[in-house]
């Protein structure tokens, strides 16, 4: 019997699971209220225990990282989790050119903007492993996006690529000039990630009226403060998009 019937009751609640490069989210929605977020160090006994404790009805997730045998085996056969695929149905109409190539994590994430923004041209910013840059419409289109190295990245590429540069760990900008090589590394970095986003929210506020700019992300605070622009942190917004597919797939 699946696990899921084994634990129904009348107060019934979505589960969605984000299985990312660096690391495994799950949440728990009682309609589009997240009632409990969890970071997975053992993803299988976690998300059971979730399973548990809440009369979860159905799930879903995502994957832009490696899923274990296990892991895979527990999502398809107990607990019937639908994964979400360029195929499943979203509420967005999406543009991208080669729609099975898109990560995932992106999808769900302008579903999620359009959830916490509806009826408004988003620009959806996510500051992570990668920096993602990616645009809906006020109509609902979803018309693609831009991929960057995140700041991590970015430090490591240069003492990677290079004989002699070190690497260097991420901190705060004090002033934009590096006075030594190892604060030339960093500030060449975030200042330069700052610059870049910067950017872009720029050319949007010009090209989109009363764009909403939302960030979300391991880095989203860095952006947050360094950034003197009006800015949303939305640092669940790819659970909830993952809530709202669910809501309209099950």
């Amino acid at each position: 019997m699946p696990l899921l019937n084994l634990v129904a009751k009348m107060d019934s609640k979505n589960l969605v699971i984000d299985i990312g490069n660096t690391r495994t989210k799950a949440a728990v929605f009682s309609g589009a209220d997240m009632v409990q977020k969890i970071y997975c160090n053992d993803p299988v006994s976690e998300i059971k225990s979730l399973v548990t404790n809440h009369s979860i009805e159905k799930s879903i997730y995502l994957t832009t990282g490696k899923v274990s045998d296990a892991f895979g085996k527990f999502l398809k056969e107990e607990l019937y989790a639908i994964e979400l695929t360029h195929k499943t149905h979203v509420p967005v109409k999406n543009l991208y050119g080669t729609p099975e190539t898109l990560g995932r994590d992106r999808l769900a994430a302008v579903v999620g903007a359009q959830a916490f923004f509806p009826n408004s041209n988003c620009l959806v910013i996510d500051a992570g492993t990668c920096i993602t840059y990616d645009w809906l419409t006020k109509e609902g289109e979803y018309l693609g996006g831009n991929i960057a190295p995140g700041i991590t990245m970015r430090l490591q590429a240069m003492d990677h690529f290079t004989a002699k540069l070190p690497l260097v760990e991420k901190a705060d900008i004090d002033n934009p000039i590096g006075k030594s090589t190892e604060l030339a590394l960093r500030n060449g970095a975030l200042w330069g990630a700052v610059q870049e986003v910067d950017g872009y929210i720029r050319w949007g506020r010009k090209n989109f009226s009363q764009l909403k700019v939302i960030f979300t992300g391991g880095d989203t605070n860095f952006f947050v403060k360094h950034l003197k622009r009006r800015i949303f942190a939305r640092p669940n917004i790819v659970l909830a998009g993952l809530n709202k597919i669910l809501s309209i797939n099950a």
